[in-house]
């Protein structure tokens, strides 16, 4: 993997076209080094995906959460547990976390 000294981007791998040597380039800015000599790559890294982790749990919400009135997306049962977070930058509002108390979903507002 090679990096844009310039904007620190990663650099895309062109091949050789119509006599022109292969290339990295950036696709933000004008950075572009030429390769003279044949580019092999060795190994290919496969990413694997992180299990994503809640925000917010079903056990958070019955330790911090309280009542209020409101209609459950799934079952329309009117009451829920409700908790606040703040999970964005301090200028935006705080997200409100929501778990109905007959079918136990969870859902969010922002």
């Amino acid at each position: 993997m090679e990096f844009c000294p310039t904007c620190g981007n990663m650099l895309q791998y062109e091949l050789p076209h119509m006599g022109r040597s292969s290339r990295f380039y950036c696709r933000t800015c004008p950075y572009v080094s030429h390769l003279e000599n044949k580019v092999k790559i060795k190994r290919r890294q496969h990413l694997v995906k992180k299990e994503i982790e809640p925000v917010f749990n079903k056990e958070d919400m019955k330790v911090g959460g309280s009542e209020t009135d409101a209609t459950c997306p799934s079952c329309s049962h009117g009451r829920a547990l409700f908790s606040q977070v703040q999970i964005r930058s301090a200028d935006e509002p705080a997200t409100t976390f929501y778990q109905c108390l007959k079918c136990e979903k969870m859902w969010r507002e922002d």
